[in-house]
């Protein structure tokens, strides 16, 4: 008989306030501790293309958008839309506290600074700027920006943002009526009384 324990799971899905459901610590995870694995179904880029559009034009049509296909190298991709997969219900945010690193050929959902028990796991997505209006971001972190959309490229949503709120402001302004200025109506003063 083995005497050897089960390493005791380190997280737990359960409901969240960013989207639905996300994965919580149960316990303390150090920094660089592979938290756990994201897995599915190994398939090609042009399986990896048609799947993703697929899902993109139905989520269009029905809300749900939920595209969980993860670049492995240059030649295929995981699609983690499978039962099994624990890690797809890690949401984004703009202050993660993990990444996901691609080792060996496996994708690991990896701590990037020490995680309390009870905190929901997030990473950044690493959204490029493509459609970034369609990702709102609702992780509510001080350095959200509203969207999801990699770190690097966020300075560059910043000022898009500025100009259409600049833009929304001139047109309010043009389009407001100019005031005129009255003249002023001076009253006579009454007869005096006799």
């Amino acid at each position: 008989m083995s005497t050897r324990k089960k390493p005791k799971k380190l997280y737990k899905i359960q409901s969240s306030d960013i989207h639905k459901r996300g994965v919580f610590s149960t316990a303390f995870i150090p920094k660089g501790t592979k938290i756990l694995e994201y897995v599915g179904e190994k398939i090609t880029k042009a399986e990896s293309d048609r799947r993703a559009l697929e899902r993109e034009e139905k989520g269009r049509k029905n809300g749900s958008g939920l595209v969980y296909i993860f670049e492995l190298n240059q030649r295929y991709d995981i699609d983690g839309n499978v039962s099994y997969n624990h890690a797809k219900y890690i949401n984004h945010s703009c202050e993660p506290n993990a990444e996901a690193e691609c080792i060996r050929g496996h994708i690991w959902i990896i701590a990037t600074r020490d995680i309390e028990p009870g905190e929901e796991l997030s990473y950044d997505y690493g959204y490029d700027m493509d459609e970034f209006l369609d990702h709102p971001c609702l992780c509510g972190s001080d350095s959200c920006i509203g969207y999801i959309v990699r770190k690097d490229l966020r300075w560059r949503v910043k000022k898009f943002l500025k100009k259409k709120e600049d833009a929304k402001k001139k047109e309010e302004a043009a389009a407001k009526p100019k005031e005129t200025p009255q003249e002023e109506v001076v009253a006579e003063p009454e007869a005096a009384l006799a």
